[in-house]
């Protein structure tokens, strides 16, 4: 029998970005604002074209 530590699936959520203003149009520049949210990243989503940061659920 083989011992080790199980790795778990981690999700990712998204929140709306504060901080976004406008269409989004950019993936970097929307990513960029989420990282001076506190996030690690961020994308362009939705019909409305708005900033969504990403982070791992807890």
């Amino acid at each position: 029998m083989e011992m080790g530590t199980k790795v778990g699936e981690a999700r990712t959520c998204e929140s709306q970005s504060q901080r976004f203003k406008g269409t989004c149009v950019s993936e970097s520049n929307c990513a960029n604002v989420c990282k001076t949210e506190g996030f690690p990243g961020g994308h362009c989503r939705g019909f409305r074209r708005r900033c969504f940061c990403l982070t791992d659920c807890a």
